[in-house]
């Protein structure tokens, strides 16, 4: 039988801190996946949940985007997925009762982790101007008010329309198409705040802003370099892949901060054998310091350089570009200054050079450790270097390897969540729906924030997500949202955003993943795309949470006839009835889609075309794979400071907070911690268990404090320090982003302690 939520918020004045662990996964993820899962779901739901979980008849898990291969396990997931699932199928309920017992100021001074284990929302719920209680209201209501709010605006672009990776690729197909025949191109989405910074650099160097592998390749690889990730907490599938590929010969170093648990050692649930001892997974760990990536693969392309024979010149001279340039710029690399800002040692590096000239086929995965800096757009580009270099794009077994963090951020994009369209895609659109869409770039999540701070944006919907957790700046990001006219979710459940409001406010209550989603003409299906490129369908096999939540893809429908009006010529009726007369439209707008009820019909679903990996034919301006020099980057720290990294621990999927425990770090019981390397934490006076606060410096001058964090010493890289997020947003600066992609620097703010206030 299911638990009840927990009536007050538990106390984390005190956590409890261990040793790290040195394996993940195992015995106690299986303990801790069925405890989860038995308090949300009760024990006969868990059953029918979870074995339905990235099955080819079943439902695509609501967490990490990770493929599944061709054959899957009956237990097709991971520990966190399950929390993930269980949360979203969970029995609990948020009822009009329990918004009338709690006011807006009392769901305001609870923490994330409390509003998350509340349950599902059954109604829509509305804020009325100068009140401080949610009150029932009906979906009509609801729809016009909004109207209300859209037509009233002097231009469409004081509208936004923000996207979480959840959403679907037939919501978020209509969410754009809504959105730009309103008239605006604000379309802001969770990849503003990870991946763009991949997308602009890959889109440059190599033509398509996805990474360039599939699952197979990963398993015929001979080298796996994993950079700025952490596969064990944030992708712990992925884990199942390096071990086969382990098993099978390939090489893999570990490049980051912190030593992993998953990245030491593997305890494969699925056999006897991974249960009982697992499987070493790290053949070299490189603990580098933050932000010395690029230092790092510049020198390795140096290395690279001037060993006789190494480089792949038949490759270089048929399909690259830029290689003169890029070589005076890597001939520069110098040994000292690469050991200043990585931290590792002279042999380490030449160890690493070793593995990768013994390699003929190399993939380097990667995550926010390298998206999420000043400098990573030109990092990203160096680890393109370093691939090019040796031929290993377009061929198997190597390849870019960017892991995608929510379960259809990439797919997404696919569909036209973008700021900044390309015109092949708004020519597209104007042709098969007769209108002409706005050419301008649009506001990203950043320039979001700005734009509703400066009074320049008057609307926020959001479809799915939990926007003021997940942003930086947290006072001036919920200041900002403050200042909204009208601020909309569309969500499954309660998050801090829903106590940050505009004048007015709505909760649009939505059917999840595991929900069974019947419309006017039948059972519907929708579909993901996940992490390497591979459409397929999910089906829900739940009872939605309540009669009155619509789908995604029904939401935006009605919003649209009521927004728009008669004079749409879009049958917006018709598509909320059958989602597969959505696909007939995205088969003759996106490219690779062609035939796409026919493709997703088939089990396991299909590959979207990559011509660097298909065909080693590379769109960029030059045509070919572009090699790129910039000046060696990496952040300066001076004495006193330390450079901080937000991170997850592993009861949370990115702002979704499961629990109070940090099982492989050795933490339990709280979040407000603080990781330092104990030779640090001595120059600086911060004893273990001892409590400071956190005060980040840019150089806006701004105090940005973080109170009450318990200092535990921890085996980072010396001059660097870890923290949660959402707790550490409020420490990064707006304005502190990756030049090009605008992407929020949140994984090199710079610190110093004090003494609590």
């Amino acid at each position: 039988m299911a638990s009840k939520p927990p009536a007050g918020d538990p106390v984390q004045d005190a956590p409890q801190v261990t040793a790290p662990q040195h394996a993940a996964a195992g015995l106690p993820a299986i303990g801790h996946t069925l405890r989860m899962a038995q308090q949300q779901m009760g024990v006969r739901r868990s059953a029918q949940t979870l074995l339905k979980v990235n099955q080819k008849d079943g439902f695509d898990c609501p967490g990490c985007a990770w493929p599944e291969s061709d054959k899957r396990h009956t237990a097709e997931f991971c520990e966190n997925g399950a929390k993930a699932v269980a949360e979203e199928a969970t029995l609990r309920r948020v009822t009009p009762e329990f918004f009338a017992a709690h006011s807006l100021a009392d769901l305001a001074s609870r923490s994330g982790y409390w509003l998350g284990q509340q349950g599902r929302i059954t109604q829509p719920m509305y804020l009325p101007e100068g009140a401080d209680q949610y009150e029932p209201v009906s979906w009509e209501r609801a729809f016009a008010i909004i109207a209300e709010e859209l037509t009233a605006l002097d231009s469409p672009d004081e509208a936004l329309f923000y996207t979480s990776g959840r959403t679907s690729n037939e919501a978020a197909f209509l969410f754009q198409l809504f959105a730009r025949e309103f008239g605006t191109n604000n379309l802001p989405d969770c990849s503003n705040m990870c991946h763009e910074s991949s997308g602009s650099a890959l889109t440059e160097t190599i033509g398509i802003g996805k990474g360039s592998v599939s699952l197979e390749d990963l398993h015929q690889a001979d080298l796996i370099i994993v950079a700025g990730q952490n596969p064990g907490t944030n992708h712990p599938r992925m884990l199942s892949a390096l071990e086969k590929a382990k098993n099978a010969g390939a090489k893999i170093i570990s490049v980051n901060p912190l030593p992993e648990a998953g990245m030491e050692r593997f305890k494969n649930p699925q056999t006897p054998q991974g249960m009982l001892k697992g499987t070493a997974l790290n053949d070299l760990f490189l603990q580098i310091r933050i932000g010395g990536d690029q230092a790092l693969f510049r020198l390795l392309n140096k290395l690279i350089l001037e060993t006789e024979g190494a480089v792949d010149e038949e490759f270089v001279r048929e399909h690259t570009h830029g290689y003169e340039e890029f070589t005076a710029a890597a001939a520069a690399a110098d040994w000292d200054e690469t050991l200043a800002a990585t931290g590792l040692g002279r042999a380490e590096i030449e160890r690493a050079l070793a593995m990768v000239l013994a390699s003929r086929r190399t993939i380097v995965c990667w995550a926010m450790g390298l998206t999420q800096h000043k400098h990573a757009v030109v990092t990203i580009r160096e680890v393109v270097n370093f691939l090019l270099l040796r031929g290993n794009i377009g061929r198997p077994g190597a390849g870019v390897c960017p892991v995608r963090g929510h379960s259809n951020v990439q797919g997404d994009r696919t569909m036209g969540i973008f700021e900044r369209p390309s015109p092949a895609f708004l020519d597209a659109l104007e042709k098969e729906f007769g209108f002409a869409p706005p050419r301008h770039h649009g506001f990203d999540v950043v320039r979001s924030i700005q734009a509703l701070r400066d009074g320049e944006a008057k609307v926020f919907f959001a479809m799915g997500g939990n926007f003021v957790a997940a942003t930086p700046d947290t006072e001036v990001t919920e200041a900002a949202m403050r200042r909204a006219r009208l601020t909309v979710h569309v969500s499954t459940k309660l998050n801090r955003s829903h106590t940050v409001t505009g004048s007015r406010a709505l909760i649009l209550p939505t059917l999840g993943r595991t929900d069974k989603d019947i419309q006017a003409g039948g059972r519907q299906v929708v579909t993901v795309e996940d992490s390497m490129g591979m459409v397929h369908a999910s089906r829900g096999n739940l009872t939605p949470a309540s009669p009155l939540l619509l789908s995604e893809p029904a939401i935006v429908t009605r919003l649209a006839r009521a927004v728009l009006g008669p004079s749409s010529a879009t049958p917006w009726e018709d598509f909320e009835k059958d989602y597969g007369t959505i696909r007939d439209r995205i088969a003759r707008v996106v490219p690779g889609f062609e035939d796409f009820n026919a493709k997703i019909a088939r089990p396991g679903g299909f590959a979207l075309p990559h011509a660097p990996r298909d065909e080693r034919r590379f769109p960029t301006a030059t045509g070919k794979a572009n090699f790129t020099a910039a000046p060696v980057e990496f952040p300066q720290v001076p004495a006193g400071r330390l450079l901080l990294q937000t991170l997850r621990s592993h009861d949370q999927y990115n702002t979704t907070i499961y629990g109070l425990d940090d099982r492989y770090r050795g933490i339990k019981g709280g979040r407000r911690v603080v990781l330092v390397n104990p030779e640090d934490a001595q120059e600086l006076g911060l004893a273990d268990g001892s409590y400071t606060d956190l005060v980040s410096e840019w150089k806006d001058g701004v105090e940005r404090r973080a109170p009450g964090f318990r200092v535990v010493h921890y085996p980072t890289a010396r001059g660097c320090a870890a923290a949660y997020y959402p707790e550490t947003n409020v420490l990064i600066p707006l304005d502190s982003t990756a030049d090009t992609s605008n992407t929020p620097a949140s994984k090199s703010v710079l610190i110093r302690f004090e003494r609590p206030q």
